[in-house]
């Protein structure tokens, strides 16, 4: 079965903003936040200090993975020119998002840079508490003013606009907002990140949420759903009801397989990131193909 990896990151250094303050590597793969937590960010096969292109596609090819989608966000901290450059090297591996801090004041020049110059074609926003906007700014309404700007700018651009809201109950989790936006601009693609995150126990609150959210231009990655979770363990039963509850609602051409590594690696292996898939007994042959392979190459790769 052919699969395309639709949430993956490279890492030049570890350089992360959160809520927990800056995120700095301390070796052997761990990394530390200013408040002295420190916990294994990279996995030993990806590497100690940094995650390579070159380390990304020997897992890949290991699983026979053709293509991958790399995003980033303020975990590892913005990724840009090191995304740009994977890219340029990679062409018929990789496809790359920008991200930028809408706050910055010079936002203006950094979008002119990196769409209009370096000609991204995907934007990829998170906005969590923990270690996206909202983690270093005053909660941002996900349909106000801030947001639609670069929601306009997207569209004005034709840009694939990638958004992750962190997770259930949480500041950033905003689905009637998000709703409410994303029906303004119904000509834009919107992917939203890890299915909406939710957690062991949250499957009524998921089929009521994508509800809202089934739209003929939104799709849904199902990046690190599966360690959402814990403490499940592989096969992962709820998060494998979670995707047939989304199958059932926004259909599987809506859905996106992806493994979220590296740093997800160091919580399971990418062997059970595809087979949670692969070996899921309520999906179809046919289901399975888009979801690992056709519904990515039409959005992303056509």
């Amino acid at each position: 079965m052919k699969i395309i990896d639709a949430h993956a990151h490279v890492v030049q250094c570890i350089a992360g903003t959160g809520s927990q303050g800056e995120l700095r590597p301390c070796g052997g793969g761990r990394a530390v936040y200013a408040t002295g937590n420190a916990f294994q960010i990279l996995p030993p096969e990806i590497g100690e200090y940094d995650a390579t292109p070159e380390a990304l596609l020997r897992v890949m090819d290991a699983h026979g993975v053709e293509k991958a989608v790399l995003l980033q966000g303020n975990y590892f901290g913005f990724q840009n020119l090191y995304t740009y450059q994977a890219v340029r090297a990679y062409p018929e591996r990789f496809v790359g998002a920008a991200s930028y801090d809408p706050f910055s004041a010079q936002a203006d020049k950094i979008k002119a840079h990196l769409f209009d110059e370096l000609g991204f074609r995907i934007v990829k926003f998170e906005v969590s508490g923990g270690s996206g906007l909202m983690a270093n700014h005053p909660p941002v309404d996900l349909d106000g003013e801030v947001l639609h700007a670069a929601y306009r700018h997207a569209a004005d651009r034709d840009l694939i606009f990638v958004i992750d809201i962190g997770k259930p109950r949480s500041v950033s989790w905003q689905v009637d907002a998000l709703s409410r936006a994303i029906a303004r601009y119904p000509g834009m693609r919107f992917v939203v990140c890890h299915l909406l995150s939710p957690q062991l126990g949250d499957g009524e609150l998921l089929k009521r949420s994508l509800d809202k959210l089934a739209l003929p231009n939104v799709w849904f990655d199902l990046a690190a759903l599966c360690l959402n979770t814990k403490p499940e363990a592989f096969p992962y039963p709820a998060a494998r009801e979670y995707v047939r509850d989304a199958a059932d609602i926004v259909g599987t051409d809506r859905l996106l397989w992806g493994s979220d590594m590296p740093s997800a690696l160091t919580r399971d292996s990418y062997r059970h990131f595809v087979d949670f898939i692969a070996q899921h007994p309520g999906l179809s042959g046919t289901d399975k193909e888009n979801i690992f392979y056709h519904n990515a190459r039409r959005l992303f790769f056509s």
